[in-house]
This record gives structure tokens, sequence and C-alpha cells, in this order.
């Protein structure tokens, strides 16, 4: 199944807004709804493919499907830009003006390289397609050639399980629940549960450095990369020898979070771990941010560490957003304080033993335990957060997500720069906004903060946008965090990236490009800035 053009995944589980939300809306946020809906995809008309008759000739060659070279409407419709508000906002309008010349479906390394090479021989660019699910720019090149959108769809298959090392080798076509479907039926798991689980791929994990919900427990994607199989235009690289190595720089580490512009994942191996027994998550309440962040630091740093552990602000927790299938319920408490999810993998007896001595640090952190019902609830809804931003953006709202992370010392910091920074631009705009947060992430050094922001739309949505992001983005670099957690850099961090990691970063990175990609042919202007 594609996902659905103009919004987020399976269009049967979009849902409506409750009346109690849109109303809150109207009377919060001065809301109204729109006065069309979205385009119909027929309606769609395209600039005509951009190829010229020796680059489809080639690209044809280079792949063996008879369908392999799309180049109809709906499939270039379909691989245009990502799923970020703005992408949504732009494609529901009809705009398409940065839609690929033609969709490449290769179904191995060797045809991956050879159309990359073809690519390179015609003056094409490609820019590789797993999910869909960029929501900062990955999937919208900077450049006036025609690109191609190099969909790894055929590429899904598990080639190979090696449970004395306890490690798996996929392919990078494969979604999050595949994969994890053909892992468990051999008694593995890869822990491995983004908000994007359901349609983001395995080469998009590596390739984003994608961190999971349950981060806690099993680590970020980049840490159970053990090896590499890349495709660039100059040949082939393989990496990943041993699980650790002294024998020079890892450059694991250079390709995992590239974005695609340094070559194409085609293999990737990963440690895995044995099936859960059990499992169980539970909600906490703090009577403030600052002490449900304290709480997580301890056990962040002391342990016991959960799988899970995640804390809502007071605005995301009165909302509902901590239990997103509760929103618009009433049975939300009326002075809910901050609510924390806190969840446990493992054993049986390791899974109980573990939640034992973790509640007792969580109470002398004057948390109060909630039950399971409300990590149940975590559970249940934990990826439907993006179904939400659709059905917000058919009420009129305009809502967007942003995230970064920072050491301990300076998270406080860090929440009250971004926000304040939203809040100001957007109020000065005319649409004053709710601004929420939660920590998503943490480690024994440092946390992720997680930014939902919902405002109504203004007379251009995505104009309207652009000066909060910036505002957003430069709070994030002053007040000591990161660009990005775990969303990546695409085009629309691109010139902040370049800012946290200097202008000598950026030419040892154009430098390897030069080595990879002397054409410029992968994802031109995503993550490097083009010379």
């Amino acid at each position: 199944m594609d996902m659905l053009w103009s919004g987020w995944g399976d269009p049967a589980k979009a849902a409506p807004l409750p009346d109690s939300v849109t109303g809150l809306l109207r009377d919060l946020l001065g809301v109204t709804p729109r006065e069309s809906g979205p385009a119909a995809l027929a309606d769609i008309e395209p600039p005509a493919p951009a190829l010229t008759d020796e680059a489809r000739t080639a690209l044809r060659a280079a792949v063996g499907a008879p369908d392999g070279l799309r180049e109809d409407a709906e499939s270039r419709i379909r691989h245009t830009r990502g799923k970020s508000t703005p992408d949504l906002l732009r494609i529901r309008a009809g705009e398409v003006d940065d839609i690929p010349a033609a969709v490449v479906l290769p179904g191995d390394h060797d045809e991956v390289l050879a159309v990359l090479r073809a690519c390179a021989g015609h003056g094409v660019a490609a820019v590789p397609f797993g999910g869909g699910t960029s929501v900062v720019g990955g999937l919208a090149p900077t450049t006036k050639r025609p690109f191609v959108a190099l969909d790894l769809r055929r590429l899904d298959q598990l080639l190979a399980v090696d449970e004395v090392s306890r490690t798996a080798t996929l392919q990078p076509g494969l979604r999050g629940p595949q994969c994890e479907a053909l892992l468990n039926e051999r008694g593995w798991t890869l822990g491995h549960f983004p908000q994007s689980f359901e349609w983001a791929t395995v080469g998009g994990f590596a390739a984003a450095r994608s961190s999971g919900q349950a981060s806690a427990g099993y680590g970020r994607f980049d840490e159970m990369v053990l090896g590499l199989t890349v495709a660039t235009p100059e040949g082939t690289l393989e990496t990943g020898r041993a699980p650790r190595s002294a024998a020079g720089p890892d450059l694991r580490q250079l390709i995992l979070g590239s974005e695609g512009a340094l070559g194409v994942i085609t293999a990737v191996t990963v440690r895995i771990r044995p099936l859960p027994a059990k499992r169980i998550y539970e909600g906490w309440r703090f009577a403030s941010f600052e002490a449900g962040t304290a709480a997580l630091r301890r056990l962040a740093q002391d342990g016991p560490r959960p799988t899970v552990l995640r804390l809502s602000d007071e605005s995301e927790t009165f909302i509902g957003l901590a239990q997103p299938d509760a929103i618009g319920s009433a049975e939300l408490p009326q002075n809910p304080g901050c609510m924390a999810i806190v969840g446990y993998e493992g054993s049986a007896e390791e899974t109980m033993a573990r939640r034992a001595v973790a509640r007792e640090v969580l109470l002398a952190c004057d948390g109060e335990l909630i039950g399971e019902e409300p990590g149940d609830k975590w559970e249940h809804g934990r990826y439907n957060a993006p179904y939400l931003r659709d059905a917000l953006l058919d009420a009129g709202a305009f809502a967007e997500t942003l995230e970064t992370a920072a050491f301990w010392s300076a998270v406080p910091g860090l929440y009250t720069a971004v926000r304040d920074a939203l809040t100001s631009t957007l109020t000065e705009a005319g649409t004053p906004p709710l601004v929420m947060c939660h920590i998503s992430h943490t480690y024994e050094n440092g946390a992720s903060l997680y930014f939902t922001v919902v405002s109504a739309q203004g007379e251009d949505a995505v104009a309207h946008w652009e000066p909060a992001k910036r505002a957003a983005n430069d709070a994030i670099l002053a007040a000591g965090g990161t660009i990005s957690h775990h969303h990546g850099v695409g085009t629309d961090h691109r010139d902040w990236y370049a800012r946290e990691i200097g202008p000598l970063g950026i030419r040892m990175l154009q430098a390897v490009k030069a080595e990879v990609d002397p054409s410029g042919v992968l994802s031109p202007g995503v993550l490097i800035p083009v010379r």
C-alpha cells in the first residue's frame, strides 16, 4: 500500500477531530475552517517529464523490471517532497513545481550502481526514496537539473540472521513493521519504534540517524548498526568487519546520517535482541516539568534505565497529547501536572525487578504513580500523532513539530528559548500559538526536546511558518542545542547545520562528496551546501 499522497499513512485510519477539540481551537487560537479542501490527485497537472531520450534509455537499461522507470503523473506526485506540514500544505494546494522527472525502482545493489552511473552520465540528479517520511526537506533537492526519485521498495529482504553474533542483515526498503515481523518470527526484535515506524524504512532509519521511542532501552538506530553496504557513482563502499575496531576512523559514522548525499545504502547489518517476554508501560505524574525532568535525569544517569522514558510538559499533558487517543476526552484530569510514560521490556523476572527499583526512584523524586492505563493508551496510540496533524490541517489549524537535544545543564534554557521564539514570532504574525513539548529521548549526559506547535493558519500558512521556524532554529543554536536530534538536516536545516559544524566541517564533507560523487548526482543541496 502507498502512503496517502496528500497526508500521512493509511487513509482508512484518518479521523476528524472531536467537536470538543475544534471548539477549543476556535476559542483558544482563533482557528476557522478552511474555505476549500485539498486538490484532487487527478486534477493536478505536473510539468512534463524532463528526461532526455538518452537519459530515459540509460535508466531503463539500468533496472531489470519492466516498470522500473515510471514517468506517469501519479507516481511522480506521490514521490514529491516529504511529509512536513509545509510539504503537505503545498501538495494539498496542487503545487508540484519541484516534482521528480521520473521514479526509478532498482531491484538490487548492482542496479542501484547502474542507475547512479546513468544519472552521472546524463546530467540527472538522484534522490533516494524509502518511506517518503522526511519532515526536513530531505526529498527536495536544490538543483536546476532534472532529478529522479530512487525508490528502494524492491530491496525489501531479510538477507541473513547470525544468531550466534546476534546480528541481522537487512535491505533498505524494508518498512518498520515488515522488518519487525521477519525478526519476530525467528524470536528476535530490532527494538526500533520511531513515530514513523509504520511507514519509514530501514534505509531511512540509517540515513537519518533515526531514534525510536524505546531508545532508552534499545538505543538509537545508529548505535544498532554494525555494517553497511553503500552504492555511490564511483563504486561500492563496504563498512563493518567487526563490532568495534581501531582501524582508523569509523566510516559507518560518515554514512549514518548522510541522508543520501554520500551514497545509497543497499544493506544494513544491525544487532538484534531476543524478543521480550514481557512489556509494561505505566503513567507517572509530576507537579512540574522541572520536577519531572530531574526524575528522568536521575534514572538516565544512575539507573535503573527503563526501556521507554518520556515526559510531557504541562501544556502537552493538559491537551492530552501525551496519550494521542485521549485527546478531547472527558477523562483528562483537571490539574494534570506533567505526564511521564515509563516502560520496561525484557524477561519477566528482569522486567519486574527493574520496574520495582525504578518505582522507588520515581517516588523519591515526588512522582505519583497513575497506573498502567495511561501507558496502555500511549502504546495503543503511539503512532497516531501524524494522523492528528492531518486532522488539524483539515480543521483549518496549522500544526508542526521540531526537535533538538542538549546536555542536561542546557536543557532548561533550551526549552525556554525555543518556546519563547515560537510564541513571540507567531503572536507578532497575528496567529498566537499553543506550544507543547516533551522529552522524547534520554541519555546519561542529556536529552532531546520535541516541540509541537499549533496555531491558526493565517492567510498564507507556509509563509506564516517560515519566520517562526527560522527563529526557533536560531534559538536552538544560541541556547546550545543541536539543530536536529532525529529528524535529520535535509534542506530545511542545512544552513543551521553549517553554522553548527563550522566552515571547516562543511569543507570536509564537501571534499568527501567530491570523491564519491564528483558529478553531484546524489541529493544535491540536501545536508551539504552546494559549492
